[in-house]
């Protein structure tokens, strides 16, 4: 059988770091490998922000993604439920470890009381990703934004659901005989790499959009992008396509003695 892994522990400067970047008093930058404690910090910071009094409604933390968000607030709930029932004696340890000092009772009443302190706070703890974060802002400020005041933020399953409504409309456009130069593409698409190619040529037109529209605004008029094309290929104006069948005959040609030697010493080996 195989023995469970064995939890490795901080080393005394990995804590004594974590402390320091988890002072309320300090303005920290944190920069660490996954897995490494980051959110262990953050959390606590957040907890020694509650205990030094702060007004759980004046703090915002944002984070990248839900679960990070909510990870993180599990993480902050968890550990001031621990300490509404803990022991008195367990508590005073905790909250030294914690605080580097030895609290009063006062300050261990005050600790028991800011589990129910966050979860009464108007709108609950501020622990949300960014997109959350603006998506509010902007519904605060829908004129200085310049955004319709009763805008909904789509969700991945929504944009999946919208990108796809008009993907079936586009090809049966198509179908209908509108736009035949983008019917023959779509057709060189699929017969160089079937089906699954052409999708993954749309999703992935579709996640660099901004970027596409931007390259083909540069790009100018559609019919005049001849000299772009010919700049960014490095073709010269007269190029054809039988200058270029005919360079390929002469490579070739080139070639042929290199290729004979590499198969006579392959026959040589072999034999």
């Amino acid at each position: 059988m195989s023995e469970a892994p064995r939890k490795v522990l901080p080393d005394t400067d990995t804590l004594s770091r974590q402390k320091i970047a988890a002072s309320p008093e300090r303005s920290v930058w944190v920069s660490a490998n996954a897995g490494s404690g980051k959110t262990y910090v953050l959390a606590t910071r957040v907890i020694r922000l509650l205990l030094s009094g702060t007004d759980p409604s004046r703090i915002l933390c944002l984070t990248y993604t839900k679960t990070a968000a909510a990870e993180m607030k599990d993480r902050v709930f968890k550990r001031l439920g621990e300490w509404v029932t803990m022991p008195e004696a367990e508590l005073r340890d905790a909250l030294a470890k914690l605080e580097d000092r030895t609290p009063d009772r006062d300050r261990i009443a005050f600790a028991r009381c800011l589990f129910a302190r966050a979860l009464e706070t108007p709108g609950g703890l501020k622990i949300q990703t960014i997109h959350a974060f603006c998506d509010a802002l902007l519904h605060r400020f829908p004129l200085e934004a310049n955004v319709p005041g009763h805008f909904e933020q789509l969700d991945e399953d929504m944009i999946a659901a919208l990108i796809g409504e008009a993907r079936a409309e586009m090809l049966s456009r198509i179908d209908r005989g509108d736009g035949a130069e983008t019917a023959e593409a779509f057709r060189t698409v699929i017969d160089l790499a079937g089906e699954s190619g052409l999708d993954r040529l749309l999703d992935e037109a579709v996640g660099n959009r901004s970027k596409l529209t931007n390259f083909l605004r540069g790009l100018g008029v559609h019919g005049e992008r001849a000299v772009f094309y010919r700049e960014i290929f490095g073709f010269r104006p007269d190029d054809t396509p039988d200058r270029f069948a005919a360079d390929a005959v002469e490579k070739l040609r080139a070639l042929a003695p290199v290729m004979r030697d590499v198969l006579d010493a392959a026959a040589g080996v072999s034999t």
